[in-house]
């Protein structure tokens, strides 16, 4: 379970970055980012906190309420669009959102803990850390911020844009979401540079 071991070894503001949509074939990839009053911070949240994908959607979003009205929680989201995706590679357009969700905090930051093995260039001291969203609570709270957002637009998308379960698979390549770009084809929110969109571009 994830606590404030990494967040005690440095000093200042410390916050926790993490994002949601990297592996996807259609949507925005979203970052979340959050600083944590270890003092003060709710029972619900230190004991809840937990890497995203560990989580089910309700505790997701029971998490994700609890951490947006916690006077011990600063929290912000950062996307990045399809167009941004395709035109500067999944890579850089997460570190543009990782960039964004920070800037979203709009308090001054001295360290950010990034999940993963990347060090995206934002304005503070950027430590990397592998599995971060299930050691840090701080990177955990990211993780839940980018989840849940991402998930909410994609469930938004599937309204407008019906036939391919984006309200389940997250546009993930799920044979649901194949059986749909077989019957209605690639639409405006799919990611036209990876490998299984563009064969399909390339084929019609």
């Amino acid at each position: 379970m994830p606590d404030f071991s990494l967040e005690r070894e440095v000093a200042g503001i410390v916050a926790g970055v993490d994002e949601a949509g990297r592996g996807p074939w259609a949507g925005p990839v979203v970052a979340g980012a959050a600083v944590l009053n270890r003092d003060t911070l709710e029972k619900v949240l230190v004991e809840g906190l937990d890497d995203s994908k560990a989580l089910t959607p309700a505790k997701r979003e029971a998490l994700y309420a609890a951490l947006t009205h916690s006077p011990a929680a600063t929290v912000g989201v950062g996307i990045a669009s399809v167009a941004e995706i395709d035109s500067l590679n999944i890579l850089q357009a997460t570190f543009l959102a990782m960039a964004r969700a920070v800037a979203a905090l709009g308090v001054s930051v001295d360290v950010a803990l990034v999940d993963g093995n990347g060090r995206p260039k934002l304005p503070c001291e950027v430590r990397a850390v592998v599995k971060g969203d299930s050691r840090s609570l701080s990177i955990a709270a990211g993780s839940i911020m980018a989840k849940v957002t991402r998930d909410r637009m994609m469930a938004e998308l599937a309204v407008d844009f019906p036939g391919y379960s984006w309200e389940t698979n997250q546009g993930y390549g799920t044979p649901a979401h194949k059986r749909g770009l077989e019957t209605f084809g690639v639409t405006p929110h799919h990611r036209k540079t990876y490998a299984p969109i563009r064969a399909l571009l390339e084929n019609s």
